[in-house]
């Protein structure tokens, strides 16, 4: 089996003016694609190659490739060209329940995104115990198949993802990643 690139779910110039067509070509095209193509060409006439991308994952092979396949995958679905806006739904009310309020969240995802070291992720996840809580995670790192966590958003805080648009401005790229969230995705998450 060979491991696939899901395509894009909307145009690469759809989340314009917030992330550009260029960001785009760039972190889906060659960085995203890039992580697939290495992650085939190490489990090619291996064991591995008969393994879907989750068990690749959780047995840790070739688990940079893998877990970034996963995370930009699950990053891309994270935004949408009509997103943002306030949480609806019961996403909306388990944001209230856990953070206390919308604002609250983004007050504390903005905090860990806009201050993670380096390379990584910010992720709104579902804990074991069912409250919401946001997390990071360093390098290729991933909530794919950590037990008790069921990711619900994700934002990608590798440079990768905004330096064309935003050169080192983190915090401006976080701020602009609220205005494209796919909230339909964190309620289907959610259920």
């Amino acid at each position: 089996m060979t491991i696939q690139q899901p395509a894009l779910p909307y145009a690469f110039d759809a989340l314009a003016p917030h992330l550009s067509q260029e960001t785009l070509e760039l972190h889906y095209g060659k960085h995203h694609a890039g992580y697939v193509s290495k992650l085939n060409a190490a489990i090619e006439g291996t064991p591995h190659a008969a393994k879907d991308l989750e068990t690749l994952i959780r047995e840790r092979v070739a688990f940079n490739n893998a877990a970034q396949t996963w995370n930009h995958t699950f990053y891309w679905n994270s935004m949408s060209p009509s997103g943002g806006g306030a949480p609806q739904g019961p996403i909306a009310e388990a944001i209230e329940a856990s953070f206390g309020g919308f604002a609250a969240l983004q007050e504390r995802f903005n905090a860990v995104a806009g201050g993670h070291f380096a390379s990584g992720w910010a992720w709104l996840a579902r804990n074991a115990g069912g409250g919401l809580e946001v997390l990071d995670t360093h390098d290729a790192e991933t909530l794919a198949c950590r037990d008790g966590v069921t990711p619900l958003l994700v934002c990608d805080v590798w440079e990768h993802a905004y330096y064309v648009d935003y050169r080192n401005a983190r915090g401006d790229y976080v701020k602009a990643w609220w205005e494209l969230v796919n909230w339909d995705f964190a309620n289907a998450n959610l259920g």
